[in-house]
């Protein structure tokens, strides 16, 4: 495999043959000081709408640097139409929720406010900036959209109720996550809700249980933490519903 750069960029510019890209000020510390590079160093750049592009820096210094585009290397790819809601952590944890749902392909990642929810701060440059990293990291063309932290209630009043939603609860009747995914009408849109540490209120799961795009479903027999059944969910929609099927044509060593 012929990797040509390791090093991608989340950049907000139109990417196509020949245009020059401007980076950031942190862009451009972290190719400068950090990774050390130069002008004439490859550089891989993406912007959600473009693909992927392979460049070359034109120039770097303090503050500034620019990319010249020379090819694009992937199209654009739209990731599974799949949310996550989640009720704030601790900072780090929420970090980690964050980071790892960008990670495993979440389109929309959802903090909602529950009776039981740790903290009802949720600082939102940072945590777009939490989604950008992954993205990069994890060779995604596209960065989630983290909305605002809103009341959970509030939330599903409003809901389309073609998407499908599945709430991961720790008691009550619910099948297991396998067999709720298997069974899901692909031609839906899905989202995964999950509850604060301590739980859902009885109040709180009266609600959920009244809707009727709602479907509890089961984790298994142990107490997960909240950022751990977030993965875990994820990672059983991908393995089951998502697109862990095929390994991508640029990880395989197919070239153009």
């Amino acid at each position: 495999m012929n990797i040509i750069s390791k090093t991608r960029l989340y950049v907000t510019e139109a990417l196509k043959e020949g245009a020059v890209v401007g980076c950031s000020s942190n862009q451009a510390h972290y190719l400068r000081s950090v990774l050390r590079l130069q002008a004439g160093d490859p550089v891989t750049l993406f912007n959600g709408e473009d693909g992927e592009w392979l460049g070359s820096i034109d120039g770097v210094g303090k503050g500034w640097a620019s990319v010249s585009l020379e090819r694009k290397l992937r199209d654009q790819a739209a990731s599974p139409d799949l949310w996550l809601l989640f009720s704030p952590l601790k900072r780090s944890a929420t970090d980690l929720v964050i980071q790892k749902a960008t990670e495993l392909g979440a389109s929309r990642i959802v903090p909602v406010l529950t009776q039981r929810t740790n903290t009802e701060r949720l600082k939102q440059d940072r945590a777009h900036a939490t989604a950008i990293e992954a993205a990069e990291q994890c060779e995604r063309l596209d960065v989630p959209e983290v909305t605002e932290i809103q009341k959970l209630t509030t939330f599903l009043s409003d809901w389309n109720e073609e998407r499908l939603l599945y709430v991961c609860a720790e008691a009550g009747i619910a099948d297991a996550v396998s067999k709720v995914f298997a069974a899901h009408q692909m031609d839906r849109p899905a989202a995964i809700l999950i509850g604060p540490e301590g739980g859902f209120t009885e109040k709180e799961l009266a609600f959920l249980n009244d809707r009727s795009f709602i479907t509890p479903v089961s984790l298994g027999p142990r107490i997960l933490r909240a950022e751990t059944a977030a993965l875990a969910a994820l990672a059983c929609w991908q393995s089951i519903c998502g697109d862990w099927a095929d390994r991508p044509p640029h990880r395989q060593g197919v070239t153009d």
